[in-house]
């Protein structure tokens, strides 16, 4: 699913080609995209836009008359820059947006289509679809403990609950806490001060040099390639590879569809976390230490 630098780049690929075009027609492949009955679709059309926006993991679209476009990708959906008036072609391609300079597609890959649309009017609208996480560049590091504080969850689940933290999903939480070197399973109010200091600094920094990395690739070509797994990334969708810290290899715990990589050396102290799965078949005899986990692979 595209995060917050995702998001931003997305922004700023946008902002030089759609700001202050009238945006044509909406050509809807998908009935299932639009999920507003109110405003009509027809009311947007031929609206000069004003301005774009991130709220939370959405892209909103300002136009004119007060009205907003908001944008979920959800997992599969991307953004791809076209020639005008290109044909929706294949089951991916969901919508077009029409430009008199281009087409902005939405396509969105699999059987499952969750990306949406929403027409709003007003900042109100818009408001709607604030979850309230926090903020991280516009908080301070005491804001940023009591919301992640108000109750005791791990530091993987707090920073992906858009409730608690906007615009953080799988990837760049695990980035977060391997830069922070805490591990994902900690507790977040079992954290002392100086550990808080490491991962409201390891947020920031984390999120800003992808954003900035992305955004600056994005004013020269549109960023059609937008995915989880970017090289350079220290630990995320590295499963078997170097820590780029301590040259351990980057480990793994499996839940349902999700998987979040760590390095164990560097913030579990060398505890093997438990992966569900694995760890129910081999029970007693699953590795709790890095030396264990070395002594069942030469089994």
């Amino acid at each position: 699913m595209p995060e917050l630098p995702d998001v931003v780049a997305y922004i700023s690929a946008l902002e030089s080609r759609i700001v202050g075009q009238p945006l044509q027609q909406i050509r809807l492949a998908s009935p299932f995209l639009l999920r507003t009955a109110q405003p009509p679709l027809a009311s947007v059309e031929g609206r000069a836009v004003r301005e774009l926006r991130r709220v939370g993991k959405r892209i909103a679209i300002g136009l004119e008359n007060d009205l907003w476009l908001a944008l979920h990708l959800m997992i599969a959906g991307r953004l791809h820059w076209r020639a005008p008036q290109t044909k929706l072609a294949g089951r991916q391609s969901l919508a077009a947006f029409d430009f008199p300079n281009g087409s902005l597609i939405l396509t969105e890959a699999g059987t499952k289509h969750r990306a949406s649309l929403h027409i709003l009017i007003g900042e109100g609208g818009l408001r709607s679809f604030d979850a309230g996480g926090i903020e991280v560049f516009s908080s301070d590091l005491n804001s940023f403990r009591a919301k992640l504080t108000a109750e005791s969850h791990t530091l993987k689940r707090a920073l992906t609950d858009p409730h608690l933290v906007s615009g953080i999903g799988n990837a760049y939480s695990d980035e977060i806490l391997h830069a922070a070197q805490l591990s994902p399973i900690t507790l977040t109010q079992k954290l002392g001060p100086i550990e808080w200091e490491r991962l409201f600094a390891a947020t920031r920094y984390t999120l800003s040099f992808w954003a900035d990395q992305l955004s600056a690739e994005a004013k020269t070509d549109f960023p059609e390639k937008v995915t989880a797994f970017r090289k350079g990334m220290a630990v995320h969708g590295r499963y078997g590879e170097p820590c780029p810290r301590c040259g351990e290899k980057v480990l793994r715990i499996r839940y349902a569809d999700k998987e979040t990589n760590y390095c164990a050396r560097c913030q579990t102290g060398g505890k093997i976390l438990a992966d569900r799965s694995l760890s129910r078949l081999l029970g007693s005899d699953w590795p709790r230490t890095m030396d264990e986990l070395e002594a069942l692979k030469r089994r």
